[in-house]
Formats: C-alpha cells, structure tokens, sequence
C-alpha cells in the first residue's frame, strides 16, 4: 500500500489523464512471484461497479422535500486501486451528481508528479451491500473512477489481485467490522 507524506495524497494512475497504474502492485512492483508467473498467472485492474449519491439529495428526499426519483444518483464502473488513497471521480461524473466543491488537495502520483485537485462533496458511495458517505477527489473528465485505501478499508473490503476481484473480509461477510 502507498504511503503518503504531509498533506499529499498518493493516487496511483500513471497521470492526470490517465488513472491506471499500479493497481494491484506495492511501490510500483508487481506482486505475482516467479511461480505464479511461470504458470501464467495474470494479474491486472480490479474493476468493480459503484453506486454513487448526492448526500445532500438523499437528506432532502428522507424529509419529503424531494421525491425519491429527484435524488441524483449513478452506477458506473471504478478500478480499485490499492495505491490510492481516496475515491477519485471524474469531473463529468461530479458535476452529474451536483457535487459541491468543498477543498483541494495535492495529489502525488506514482510517478512522483505533484498536483493540487479538488474535492467535492458530500456523496455516498456503494459497493455491492456495503455503503458510506465520503467526499471525492476530483479528476479531469474522462479519467477512470478509483477507489482508494479508505473506502476500501472503511467498508472492510479485500483487494484480489491474481483472481481481480474485491470483496468482504472472510471475517465479516456480513457487515464491516472495524478494530477501535
């Protein structure tokens, strides 16, 4: 997993227009040994669905100020990249949702390259039954989705990488569990 320093947050992609990189590596090495190799094992992106919604939105619907079918909400697919560290969404998919921007940070990427992003907000995240509310890093339309460490760990859910799929701890299959 990246590790960041000061207020920068690691985002793995190869670059600003291109949000892919080292998905299921550890400081930008593959993590397949020589065996796994020889036998032609393949490792690559995790992609999973995510659902995606205004909080703001959902609040206004739960007090009967807005219909259900008014909520802003979308599905789309997102890579889950175990070298970011936030949920990253591009502007387009920001914008859809009416995300208001709320700070910046600066990005560092795998490359070692720097760059202040915003950070729009509130939304609640889906992956499969699991949710949560979070704000998102906002990258340059037509960048890929990614879901960083914190959703990741905050929803209790496993990077696979040789088999490329994410899903709940064998120890909570249910729900999250989280250590205090």
């Amino acid at each position: 997993m990246g590790v960041t320093e000061g207020p920068s947050v690691g985002m793995a992609g190869g670059g600003v227009g291109v949000a892919r990189g080292a998905v299921c590596a550890l400081n930008g090495r593959d993590m397949l040994n020589q065996a796994q190799r020889e036998r032609g094992d393949q490792m690559g992106e995790i992609v999973v669905n995510i659902e995606l919604e205004n909080v703001e939105d959902r609040g206004l619907a739960r007090a009967g100020h807005l219909g259900d079918a008014d909520v802003r909400r979308i599905a789309i697919p997102a890579v889950a990249d175990t070298g970011a560290i936030m949920l990253a969404l591009p502007e387009d998919v920001v914008s859809r949702l009416g995300l208001e921007l709320v700070n910046s940070i600066t990005a560092t990427y795998a490359d070692g390259r720097r760059a202040e992003l915003p950070v729009a907000g509130p939304l609640i995240v889906r992956i499969g039954d699991r949710w949560m509310p979070t704000d998102c890093i906002v990258l340059p339309q037509g960048a890929d989705a990614l879901v960083g460490q914190l959703v990741m760990e905050r929803l209790d859910l496993v990077a696979d990488c040789v088999a490329q799929t994410l899903h709940p701890r064998p120890e909570s299959p249910d729900r999250p569990l989280m250590r205090l």
